[in-house]
């Protein structure tokens, strides 16, 4: 396919025009094993892209072993048979490319993915990296390994939730809006006790469990030769046996709203100024609306959004007003709506302003509203798309098209659905969702402790 070009203001093209430019094109296949493997071509720039989702995410574990999902991702960089620790940034760095925007890995609730960006000529270290450590990873595990990465992760859990300002909203939010024994009740990071609990055996059966060719999809991307790279990946990937079909997931069906109006006063001794976070239960990204609920959201979002044009610019009670959703597949999804306050605010009246302002916003939700948010979203996915792998890019859209909806091409519905969103849609979305007796608020409120002091987390005590 062609570069994209992006010569016009996004607003200002036509959606039919928008729709042919993000074509992208694909050619797939399944090897014996399970393997789903999909091909892009683009030679504009002598680069190429591998990246492997397997469809496992915080979603996929059992109870009393939260954050697995999570800590096997940081397992999967110590090291496989024929790569030893601390190689697979190596041997990828000398070869151009870069850690963090090429070389990555990262865990959701839905999903664990990698991936790699090189330059073209070096496709081939970048299919076995990935094929050696889904074919031999469990043969090198050790104890010493485990407990490694078990620290790092409860380190990451101390730095970005228990002593970070507002740090454990989110598993917070996901308690009250999923019930317990629901997929989502719990955050990606898991709990302190249950990563302490986890044993080798246990990394080892997750291992055998979910990462198989036959849970995996892999996408070539970029400068390549499509006959060249499927021979690469069949010399490096089908010899790997399939395992049996992981464990069915959890009934994860929920009613339409949460049936009570829920909050929750908690008393942070990191927050500067008191915050505010309200969650509602929406539809999933499966759901036939899921692009309502999407531009519902970015309709009450940034700085051009009326909730921060109210409580920010005009009434001068927060510093921020931000809306977003999660994104979630499985039985329901999270519109959540974030206002932070000034120094010295008083938390009551930051959650009556907010949700005073919400209720005015949903009475007079506009065309301009959905508009704006529509070339926003337009623009947001095709700028994505302009970059052949990492983050958002078309390897990534192409593989979560297939993980989350066994359709590649998904890809290239999106534009189309977005514009088959019409203002009704949206009111409607909000007059049955964002309702009190679907409401979850978190009031957050500063709390600092004496001077002299000493401060505990939970993975202190």
């Amino acid at each position: 396919m062609k570069r994209l070009v992006l010569a016009l203001p996004l607003a200002a093209l036509l959606p039919a025009a928008l729709a042919a430019q993000t074509a992208i094109s694909y050619t797939e296949e399944t090897l014996p094993n399970g393997l789903k493997v999909i091909y892009h071509v683009d030679h504009s720039t002598p680069v190429a892209a591998v990246d492997i989702w397997y469809n496992v995410g915080s979603k996929n574990e059992a109870p009393g072993r939260t954050g697995f999902a999570h800590l096997f991702e940081h397992m999967m960089f110590k090291g496989s048979r024929n790569v030893a620790d601390g190689q697979h940034f190596a041997l990828l760095e000398g070869a151009g490319a870069r850690a963090g925007a090429d070389i990555n890995g990262t865990t959701a609730w839905d999903r664990t993915n990698y991936f790699e960006q090189l330059p073209s000529n070096q496709l081939e270290l970048a299919l076995w990296l990935e094929a050696d450590r889904m074919g031999t990873l469990a043969d090198v595990l050790t104890q010493e390994k485990l407990d490694n990465q078990r620290e790092v992760v409860k380190n990451e859990r101390r730095q970005s939730y228990d002593n970070q300002p507002y740090g454990t909203w989110t598993e917070k939010m996901e308690g009250l809006v999923f019930p317990e024994g629901h997929p989502y009740h719990h955050d990606v990071i898991g709990s302190m006790e249950d990563l302490s609990a986890a044993s080798l055996e246990d990394v080892r059966n997750f291992f055998r469990t979910y990462y198989a060719p036959n849970n995996a999809v892999l996408v070539v991307a970029g400068d390549i030769d499509v006959t060249q790279a499927k021979a690469l990946v069949r010399k490096h990937f089908a010899a790997i046996p399939r395992h049996d079909p992981p464990p069915a997931l959890r009934d994860a069906t929920l009613p339409a709203v949460v049936g009570r109006e829920q909050r929750e006063v908690v008393q942070d001794a990191n927050a500067p100024v008191p915050a505010v976070f309200i969650g509602f239960r929406v539809p999933p990204q499966r759901a036939a609306n899921a692009a309502a609920v999407d531009l519902l959201s970015s309709m009450l979002s940034g700085r051009s959004g009326p909730l921060y044009e109210s409580l920010v610019r005009r009434q001068g009670v927060a510093t921020n007003a931000a809306v977003f959703n999660f994104d979630l597949l499985e039985g329901a999804d999270i519109l959540v709506v974030n206002a932070n306050g000034k120094p010295g605010a008083n938390a009551d009246s930051l959650e009556a302003a907010v949700k005073r302002e919400l209720d005015n916003v949903m009475a007079g939700l506009t065309q301009e509203n959905l508009d704006r948010a529509r070339a926003q979203a337009r623009y947001q996915l095709v700028n994505g798309l302009q970059r052949t792998g990492g983050f958002g890019g078309r390897a990534d859209m192409l593989a979560e098209g297939w993980t989350y909806f066994r359709d590649p091409n998904y890809v290239n519905t999106r534009v189309a659905a977005l514009d088959r969103v019409t203002l009704a849609d949206v009111r409607a979305i909000a007059r049955e969702r964002l309702v009190p007796s679907n409401r979850v608020t978190l009031v957050y409120v500063p709390n600092r402790a004496p001077a002299g002091a000493q401060p505990q987390t939970p993975g202190s005590r």
